[in-house]
């Protein structure tokens, strides 16, 4: 059976990652006021401000790994295998090089050019706008092998190249002519760098020779050398003092005082790894360089003597992480213990939360007498602890004392660490007695953050106190819980039960405080790990054969057992409520087991085999370590978004893989992309059909139209009364006691005057009664729109046939206000319309059949429309009353 896909997780995003060996590129915003430097991530670009080193935005993944970077002032040109991309926005892909046959290993962005060079010697300048070749140039590796690159300052369409046999070339790109070749120094060139002054060029050499050499007169002006090997990067300081940078394979930079031409600081260590590019800041003092060892640091030079201490940085595992597991009940934050010795703290909610706990070092344990004897002789490297193997953390205690231990590759001390000091804590715990072969390989700290239980190869399980660091006892007897290396120790909730198991194949249960052994259960295969969950007081034990044991604590029976894996279980972590346990192995998958049915509900496959695992308390975010990668991976849980369908999987189910968070390939970048078009910004007459849009024409322009009579009677001007007018004298008048007036006798006629079919009839109405055949009532819509309230009291009155209209109007009407409400358009006009319309003419439309019923129809879609409206507005209400319930 075919998978597809996690139902359950899906890729969110992964922490820790900051540089590899490209050098970065370090760009200027004139808008901002502000530097920004971007780094190659595998397939991605990421951008960082200088100010903060906060990351600003993550690049759409490339093809294939990034292998070198430049830069302009709009773009940021990136080279994958043999294509290049050129990036707007620090994101999108927007154009695409093709031409090269070989990798591309270097780029040079000049004005709207851009230059690249590949390992056949080919180099290729660019239209960066059009896209074309503009000139293809070809070097034989043999003689002349490309190996830098550089535009001279104020040299107009002039390249300088730098070859790995020694040489220089200075060409003209817009002529395709070699003007000048520099026989060099008898190295290859590594690195060209303009100085601040103009046709003078820092070129470092593959022997460790730094030489400041003028171009325009092929001079030789100074030379430096660093006795650390070749030169891999060099700058120049632009804010005063003349000083020079360069830095070395060794991670060791040097600076160098251009006046005096002699070192005047160094700074050792300022990389594990190779310096791969540094960069000074235009007019400021501040340095910022990054490597191989993923980290990026801005250095400020404010020392004394022309040294730089470190301002700011940004650095993660610079080895593959192997253990983690989160610290603390809010989720946030997720230890992660690498092969490069470090312990560190990845926050999931910024990156200004990240910690680094840093290495531990063996000279805490020797003597004072002998740590000065010893580190005489010690190098850098000897003086930290190996990588940890296995750690514990609890937060009841850490304020006031260590919270974390851990097992070292290798050694039997296992140390403590405070994460609040971001330190190595005061303890290395040994057990009492001579034991130089054995070494700690399992460690638990309690609940209550007082005691930790250690575990060793020889089978020793030591408890200790870790507010005093002092030995409180061991279980089993002759000080031997096992007779085999012990491979995972827990303690419940309550400090009532220990767990122990071991390569013996057994499983032992002690109590904690008399260290008395209560059960033992004989496992079918030599246990690998084991995972307790301690709310609900299961445990899982995964066995060497591949298959997992779901053990209850209490009853103290293996209640479930689980197959699937094809390969070692690398990690184990249970959900908060303990119902789901996610198993990594070394068969690619992460797999979700559900431990009431006892099934497995989700399978996915990765690229990289998984080497740790781990939910957070919240149960948001699933954590996952691979595999030759220094990231830490986070995975959304979905089933805390919406509903999620899970069903138990066959047998023979075949999961499908699932893309690394961040790491996406050609075929998704695709995806994505159509996606993109496919759900584009869609005008309003689009979105009409789908929610409620109102006119947003003023009020007065159709809320008053159901008051216009009493508006008129408040505005009538009040007058004062006036005498009547004598009458005249010639007037007849009538006998009798009163004396009146003899009024000619009239016709009387009706004070409305019909016009019949010759009366002429207004735009509104011909428009309506125009788009009674055609069903679209576009004009007239918009003629009321443009009209005021007394003149579309008027219109509205001239419909019937009193006014000179006919019942066909007033039909077409209904109709127009039937489609105005289908729409969802103007709503809040089409509801005055039709109350004066109604007010106007209900009196006339009661007496005919057809109009009724077309009046019954527009009702029922009325009561639709606005059962939907109040859906909305019930729903709208109750989260706003929910939300300030919380706050209060």
């Amino acid at each position: 059976m075919a998978g597809s896909g996690s139902s359950l997780f899906s890729g969110f995003r992964v922490l820790g990652l900051y540089s590899n060996h490209v050098p970065h590129v370090l760009r200027y915003h004139q808008k901002h006021r502000e530097f920004y430097v971007v780094t190659s991530v595998g397939k991605c670009l990421h951008t960082y401000n200088v100010a903060h080193l906060g990351i600003v935005s993550v690049s759409n993944s490339l093809q294939d790994d990034i292998t070198c970077v430049a830069a302009d002032r709009m773009l940021v040109f990136a080279a994958a295998g043999r294509l290049v991309c050129a990036l707007a926005r620090n994101k999108e892909v927007v154009m695409r090089y093709r031409g090269h046959e070989q990798e591309v290993r270097l780029l040079l962005s000049l004005g709207d050019q851009l230059i690249s060079a590949d390992g056949g010697g080919h180099v290729i300048v660019w239209d960066v706008h059009a896209g074309d070749v503009y000139l293809r140039l070809h070097f034989d590796p043999s003689t002349f092998s490309v190996s830098a690159m550089m535009h001279p300052s104020t040299y107009l369409n002039k390249v300088l190249l730098g070859s790995s046999q020694g040489a220089l070339q200075l060409w003209n790109v817009k002529s395709s002519k070699l003007l000048y070749t520099f026989p060099g120094w008898s190295a290859g060139v590594t690195v060209l760098q303009q100085s601040p002054a103009v046709d003078v060029v820092g070129v470092g050499t593959a022997t460790g020779r730094i030489v400041i050499h003028n171009i325009r007169a092929d001079e030789t002006l100074m030379m430096f050398t660093q006795d650390w090997g070749p030169i891999t990067s060099l700058a120049f300081r632009t804010d005063g003092p003349p000083v020079a940078a360069s830095g070395s394979p060794q991670g060791h930079m040097a600076f160098w005082d251009l006046e005096r031409q002699q070192l005047v600081a160094q700074q050792r260590h300022a990389h594990n790894t190779a310096v791969a590019a540094a960069t000074f800041l235009h007019g400021e003092p501040l340095l910022v360089t990054n490597g191989a060892d993923n980290a990026v640091k801005v250095w400020i030079f404010d020392q004394d003597g022309g040294g730089a201490r470190l301002l700011r940085s940004r650095q993660g595992h610079r080895a593959p992480p192997t253990t983690i597991c989160h610290h603390g009940n809010d989720g946030k934050n997720i230890l992660s213990a690498g092969q490069d010795g470090t312990l560190q703290s990845f926050s999931s909610v910024h990156e200004r939360f990240h910690k680094n706990l840093g290495h531990g070092g063996c000279a805490r344990s020797i003597s004072k007498k002998k740590e000065q004897k010893k580190k005489k002789n010690m190098s850098y490297g000897e003086l930290r602890l190996p990588a940890i193997t296995a750690f514990s953390s609890a937060t009841a205690r850490q304020s006031d004392w260590d919270g974390i231990v851990a097992c070292h590759r290798g050694r039997l001390a296992t140390t403590t660490w405070n994460y609040q000091r971001c330190t190595m804590g005061a303890h290395h715990l040994q057990p009492p007695g001579g034991h130089s072969d054995a070494i700690a390989t399992a460690v638990d700290i309690t609940s209550c953050g007082n005691f930790t239980v250690v575990g060793s190869s020889c089978g020793r399980v030591d408890v200790y106190n870790l507010q005093s660091g002092l030995h409180r006892g061991c279980y089993g007897d002759k000080q031997k819980a096992h007779s085999g290396v012990v491979r995972g120790v827990a303690v419940d909730a309550l400090n009532q039960l220990t767990v122990t198991i071991a390569s013996d194949w057994l499983l032992k249960f002690w109590r904690f405080k008399n260290h008395k052994q209560e059960e033992e259960i004989k496992l079918n295969a030599a246990p690998a790990s084991m995972k307790l969950h301690r709310d609900s007081g299961m445990l899982a034990v995964a066995l060497d054969d591949f298959t997992l044991l779901i053990v209850d604590i209490e009853t103290k029976r293996v209640v479930r057992k689980f197959c699937g894996h094809h390969g070692n279980t690398n990690g184990m972590t249970f959900s908060p409520d303990g119902r789901w346990l996610v198993t990594a192995g070394m068969d690619c998958t992460i797999r979700t087991w559900d431990i009431p049915s006892g099934s497995l509900v989700d399978c996915f496959l990765v690229s990289m085999a998984p080497v740790g695992v781990s939910m957070s308390p919240t149960g948001d975010f699933l954590a996952t370590v691979h595999v030759d990668s220094l990231g830490v991976y986070l995975w959304t849980n979905k089933s805390l978004c919406g509903p999620v369908g899970l069903h138990p999987l066959s047998a023979d189910y075949q999961p499908a893989e699932e893309t690394l968070p961040g790491a996406a390939v050609h075929e998704v970048e695709r995806e994505v992309i159509s996606e993109e078009a496919e759900y584009a910004f869609r005008s309003s007459e689009q979105l009409g059909a789908e929610l409620v849009t109102l006119s947003q024409l003023p009020e007065s322009r159709w809320k008053s139209l159901l008051h216009l009579d009493a508006i008129k009677r408040r505005n009538k001007a009040v007058s004062a009364p006036v005498a009547g007018t004598s009458a005249p004298f010639f007037l007849p008048t009538v006998p009798g006691l009163t004396p009146r007036f003899a009024t000619p006798i009239q016709e009387v006629q009706s004070k409305v005057y019909s016009c019949g079919p010759l009366s002429q009839r207004s735009k509104f109405s011909s428009a309506l009664e125009a788009c009674l055949q055609a069903g679209s009532f576009h004009v007239p819509i918009q003629l009321l729109k443009d009209l005021g309230p007394s003149a579309i009291s008027v219109e509205l009155a001239c419909l019937s046939p009193e006014g000179g209209g006919d019942s066909s109007l007033l039909l077409a009407f209904v109709g127009m206000i039937d489609s105005m409400l289908a729409s969802g358009r103007d709503f809040d006009l089409a509801h005055a319309y039709l109350g004066l319309f109604l007010k106007l003419h209900l009196r006339s439309l009661s007496q005919d059949a057809v109009a009724m019923e077309a009046l019954l129809r527009l009702s029922l879609r009325l009561e639709a429309g606005w059962a939907d409206l109040r859906a909305s507005f019930h729903q709208s209400l109750c989260l706003l009353a929910y939300a300030k319930s919380a706050l209060l």
